[in-house]
This record gives C-alpha cells, sequence and structure tokens, in this order.
C-alpha cells in the first residue's frame, strides 16, 4: 500500500472534521451519484432507438420517414427550453451558426439517417457496434495523417476492436451479414468520428439544449427538403408495430422513438455531462451498446450469435482502453507522442442521436 494510501486511511486528527462526514464532501458524491444514474438512463433510452425505428421500418416506414420524423418532433419539443435558455442572447445563434449547421448535417442528419439504413439491413446490435468504432477510426486516422502517434494503451484499443470487427461481421460464420449494411453502418461511424472533431473546436458560448435543439431543427429542415427534391424516399406506414408480446399503434413506436430516445435522452445526456464531465459522462456513455442489444432482444426478437457477442465485447473493450487513456490526459513527452483521441473529451457534451 503507498504513502498516500495510508494517508488517506489514518484516522482525522483531532479537533478536525472527518472527509466522510464532511456535508460539502457528501454532497459532492451525491451529485456524482446522480450523474452517474442520470448517465445509465441517458444510455438506456438512447438505446431504445433502434429498437423503435427497427420496429417502424418493418411496417413500411422507409429511414428517412423515420428520421424526419424523429428530427421534427424532437426539434419542436426542445425549442420549449432553448429558448429560454438563450435568454434573449440570440447574437449567439449568428456567432455560432456554422457549428449548428455542421452539427445538424453530420451529427444529426446523415448520422441518424446511415444508422437508421444499417438498422434496416442489420441487427441493431451490430449496427450501432459498428458506429461505434467512431473512437477508433478518430485514432487511425491521426495515425495515418502522421500529426500524432499513439501511445502503447490506444494502439491496443484500436487492435482489440478491430479484432472484435472481424468476429462480429462473422465472415465465415452462418449469419449472412448484409455487406450494405456493413457499409451504412461504417458510414455513421465516420459522420460520429467527424462530429467529434468539430465539437472538439468549439468554445462554450453556447448552451448544450440550444445546440441540441438547433442541429435536431437543421437535420429537419434538410430532410423535407431531400424528399421533396425526391433525392430521400419517404413512406409512411400507420399500421400496427410490433414491441415484444405487445402490437401497439404505430404512433406507439414514434412517440417513443421522439420523446423517449432523443428528447429525455438529450437532456438526461446533457445534465450527465455537466454532473459528471464531459470525458467520464462519454465514458459511461459507452453502456448504450449494452442497452441496444438488450432492447433488440427484448422487443424485436433480436440477438447476436456468440461469436458476434464475443466481437462486440471486444470492440467495446477496445473502445473502453481508448477513453482510459484519454482520461489520463497528455503524457509527460511533448511532440508526435501527446494525446491521440483529444476529440473525444468533447463526445458527450451534446451526443448525435444515434
Amino acid at each position: 500500500m503507498s504513502a498516500a494510501s495510508n494517508h488517506a486511511n489514518m484516522p482525522p486528527r483531532a479537533g478536525t472534521d472527518s472527509p466522510a462526514a464532511s456535508p460539502s464532501t457528501a454532497s459532492a458524491r451525491g451529485f456524482l451519484a446522480s450523474g452517474l444514474g442520470v448517465a445509465l438512463f441517458s444510455s438506456a433510452v438512447f438505446g431504445l432507438s433502434g429498437s423503435f425505428a427497427k420496429a417502424l421500418l418493418e411496417t413500411g416506414w422507409t429511414p428517412g420517414a423515420a428520421v424526419t420524423a424523429r428530427l421534427t418532433g424532437a426539434a419542436l419539443i426542445l425549442a420549449v427550453p432553448a429558448v429560454p435558455a438563450l435568454r434573449g442572447r440570440w447574437r449567439q445563434l449568428r456567432t455560432n451558426w456554422l457549428t449548428i449547421v455542421l452539427f445538424g448535417l453530420i451529427g444529426v442528419a446523415a448520422c441518424q439517417l446511415f444508422y437508421f439504413n444499417a438498422v434496416s439491413l442489420l441487427s441493431v446490435g451490430v449496427a450501432l457496434l459498428l458506429e461505434y468504432l467512431a473512437p477508433i477510426l478518430i485514432v487511425l486516422w491521426l495515425w495515418g495523417a502522421g500529426r500524432k502517434r499513439p501511445r502503447p494503451l490506444t494502439i491496443a484499443g484500436a487492435l482489440l476492436s478491430l479484432g472484435g470487427l472481424v468476429l462480429v461481421l462473422d465472415l465465415t460464420g452462418a449469419v449472412q451479414v448484409d455487406f450494405v449494411g456493413v457499409l451504412w453502418g461504417l458510414a455513421a461511424a465516420v459522420c460520429l468520428a467527424i462530429y467529434f472533431f468539430i465539437t472538439a473546436k468549439e468554445n462554450d458560448t453556447l448552451p448544450p439544449i440550444v445546440l441540441a435543439s438547433g442541429g435536431l431543427l437543421v437535420g429537419a429542415v434538410v430532410m423535407w427538403l431531400a424528399a421533396a427534391t425526391g433525392i430521400l424516399p419517404m413512406a409512411f406506414s400507420t399500421a400496427d408495430t410490433e414491441l415484444g408480446p405487445w402490437t401497439t399503434p404505430w404512433w406507439v413506436s414514434l412517440a417513443g422513438l421522439v420523446v423517449l430516445s432523443t428528447v429525455l435522452a438529450y437532456v438526461a445526456g446533457i445534465r450527465a455531462a455537466r454532473a459528471l464531465g464531459s470525458k467520464v459522462a462519454s465514458f459511461v456513455s459507452l453502456t448504450e451498446v449494452l442497452f441496444a442489444v438488450i432492447w433488440a432482444w427484448l422487443l424485436l426478437g433480436e440477438l447476436p450469435v456468440a461469436i458476434q457477442l464475443v466481437g462486440g465485447g471486444l470492440i467495446v473493450g477496445g473502445v473502453v482502453l481508448v477513453r482510459l487513456d484519454e482520461l489520463r490526459g497528455p503524457g509527460r513527452r511533448t511532440g508526435p507522442q501527446t494525446r491521440v483521441s483529444a476529440p473525444l473529451a468533447h463526445a458527450n457534451d451534446v451526443e448525435p442521436v444515434p
């Protein structure tokens, strides 16, 4: 046991208060516990999006229609708290218009559309695992571009995730993975990686709820314009959806997609990021993959085969190593061995809708 830990376990001196008994310490611990619970709740409801979307897609909805309905409904609802959050400082929208537009185009519209296209061809769990390769893509891009060389822990995480990808695809197994669906999932990962780069360079002048609402609104407008010009196929259905043992009206799945998996997920995610810090909150958000697999199993009867579950564990484990390396902060050396995954520090400030 180190000297520091021995000192921490010594009884308090006479006349001093024990740290455990300090009201401020107890309050901080309660705040952390509350933030952790909110972060897990955010991941759980974000993980529902794939199941709700697939329930709609199986009744005849196109991915574009599901994304457009989701973005439109969520943007309108989040506008209610977003307007007071501006406090009349409309200039912030003009100052940060490029951030809002890029977030809406890449972090919302493109990322979500590609993910829903992947969900239409793959299981929810596999599609989300492919999207969550984004941190590994960031590492590979920075390494390949020659700008920064990753530390050993990051390299190990990248190799572990790439090995997990091979198992998830199960190329030689009995499960036939749709190649086009894989491309859609990887495209979603690329959009997520680009989003991380965008947010890593931004300042804190724009309230997160305003950025979320503005990005959703931009994404919705883009989707409607793409549908109006015929670029994006748009088809809706009022047929009942199947969620586990229940047959529900179509609007139940849509309401779940909008209210639970977008509005509540965003609000909870923002609160968790403020309570835990963006680094820790983005680390906890990895549990979304676990929740997505569980929800897809319970509501859709989807469960990846054993080898895919192992591969998924390797992917998540690899991302965990990368995030752990990021949480350590910059290394002692300067130059090419400084941290690689700086964009991940802002990954959960305003999380892109999965």
